[in-house]
Order: structure tokens, then sequence, then C-alpha cells
């Protein structure tokens, strides 16, 4: 990764200009990423894709990671791709012929497989390599409401690409012992990357994954984690859940698999906290103005 952050100076600045097209008609791309594996990552991706779908938002998927996982979890075969992933960023080919339409799901999907783990290695010998996914999905960025990047768990040049093209950065944790250690090099990476390259770049939240309150171990990473990031914790917990952990297996999320599930509800409230935290951002004279008429409210 040490090379991926060098790369990032030689950057020119035509590389650095930002798409000047009305920000209000774009995308938000998030970025799904931890380089630790099993912290419930491609989880997160599918779920919170198909629960924002839900609301009626135009969501596109973007697995881009070699494992496919996020590809087979929204019902679409990653071994019977004849495009994936892989050719947005190494082949001619128009974006718009590499979405496929996971309709059991409710998104689109820019599905990936295997071959991915091959465009590391080949991207070294691409012209502004580190924006290469984030010139290949221009084309569509005002067709959806938000583009959901599931990372490889690790910070290679795939994860550098995701995080060029990203407007923020959602960090799924699991509360364990190195929980805390993983992040502090997640978070650096992010700070060089902005400073490098993506200015905009932000940590849209932390979300505490496979949560289970009687471990205490869990319940005291939980309170690191709030002491040292605050807000930027969701409120939401992911509860460890079966029905959450068998919905893949189907080919499906949790809310078309099991919608009265305790790891829909779950995914269903992160996505609603999502939504909320957006809007308190957008309209922040909005929120105080309702605050203040809650606490007059209380008074009486």
């Amino acid at each position: 990764m040490t090379r991926c952050i060098t790369w990032l100076h030689n950057i020119s600045l035509e590389q650095k200009l930002i798409n000047d097209m009305d920000k209000d008609t774009m995308a938000r791309i998030i970025a799904i990423t931890n380089q630790k594996g099993g912290v419930g990552k491609t989880t997160t991706c599918v779920n919170l894709a198909a629960s924002l779908a839900a609301t009626n938002r135009k969501v596109l998927l973007i697995d881009f990671d070699p494992q496919g996982n996020a590809t087979m979890g929204s019902g679409v075969d990653k071994h019977a791709l004849e495009l994936s992933s892989y050719h947005l960023l190494l082949e001619d080919v128009p974006v718009e012929q590499l979405i496929v339409d996971a309709e059991a799901a409710g998104y689109h999907l820019l599905p990936g497989n295997s071959d991915l783990t091959a465009a590391e290695v080949q991207l070294m010998q691409v012209e502004a390599r580190e924006t290469r996914l984030q010139q290949r999905i221009a084309p569509v960025r005002d067709k959806y409401d938000y583009v959901l990047i599931d990372c490889p768990p690790s910070l290679n040049m795939l994860t550098l690409n995701a995080l060029t093209a990203a407007d923020a950065v959602f960090i799924p944790i699991q509360c364990e012992y190195y929980a805390l250690e993983g992040l502090s090099a997640l978070v650096e990476t992010i700070e060089q990357i902005r400073e490098a390259i993506n200015p905009d770049l932000e940590i849209e939240g932390l979300l505490r994954t496979m949560y289970d309150a009687r471990n205490n171990l869990a319940n005291e990473v939980s309170e690191q984690l709030l002491e040292h990031f605050g807000d930027k914790v969701y409120r939401t917990i992911i509860p460890r859940n079966v029905r959450l952990a068998e919905a893949p297996s189907f080919g499906a999320p949790i809310i078309k698999y099991d919608r009265t599930s305790r790891g829909a509800i779950a995914y269903l409230a992160l996505a609603g906290e999502l939504l909320r935290r957006e809007h308190e951002r957008e309209q922040p004279e909005t929120v105080e103005n309702d605050d203040a008429c809650s606490d007059a409210s209380s008074s009486h």
C-alpha cells in the first residue's frame, strides 16, 4: 500500500479535476471497506443496497472484491459472467454494458469475480491507474441516488481506486480485540488519499457488526469506538443473526429472504439512519429548529 500512496503524489492536475456536473443530480458514492476480512463488509454492502432500494432510491452496487461474494449474494452467478468489473478497469467496454439488473435484490449490479485478481498487476501498466474507476463510472453517476462499492479486504490498488472515486467511506467493524489496531491504519490511508487526490473524501461512519451484547469484550470495544470516534459511530448495530448468515447462500439480501428477522430490521434501520444523517448535513438549520421545538415542547 505504501507504493500506492507514493503513486498518488504523481497524479497530474488534470486527473484531480472534479466533474463539474451538478452534484445534486449525481449519485453519492460510498466505498464500504475494511482491510480485515470477516467483519461483515460484503454483508453490509449487499443489505444496505437492498434496504436503500426499498426506500425507492436507485442503487448501483459495484463488486470490486475478487471473491465475488457480493455478486453471488445479489443472486447473480459469478462463475457465469462474461463481463465484470475487471472489464470496467482494463477493457474499453462501456459501463452501461457491464451493469446487470439484480432484480431479486432490487438494485443494479456491476458484478465481480476472480478476474479481478489480475487487475491490480495489469493496472500497473495503465496511465492514471488510480482514477480508473472514477473515470469509467462517470457516465452513469447521474442515473443513481447511491453507488456502493464492495472493496476487497486489503489496502491494494483496487481499494485505492474505490477510495479515489468515493465521496465517503463506510467502515464495518466487528467489536473484537484487534478491531482498533486495523482501523487506525485504514483511517491513516483515508487521510493520505484525502490530502493527495480526493479532498472531499470523508468517513461516513463506523458500523458495529456481528454484535453480541452478552460478550464483555464486544461491549468494551464498542465503548472504545464511541470514545475515539463519537458521532461517526452509527447508532444502528448489526446483531449476530442466523437468518442473516443464511441469506447469501440463497442469493438474496436479508430483507428479501426474511424481512421480519433481526438482521433485516437492523439493515433497514441502517438505511434509515444513513438517509437521516445525510438530510441533517444538507439542511442543518431545519434540524436545529426541529431540535429547538422539541426542547421547548419537553419543557411544558
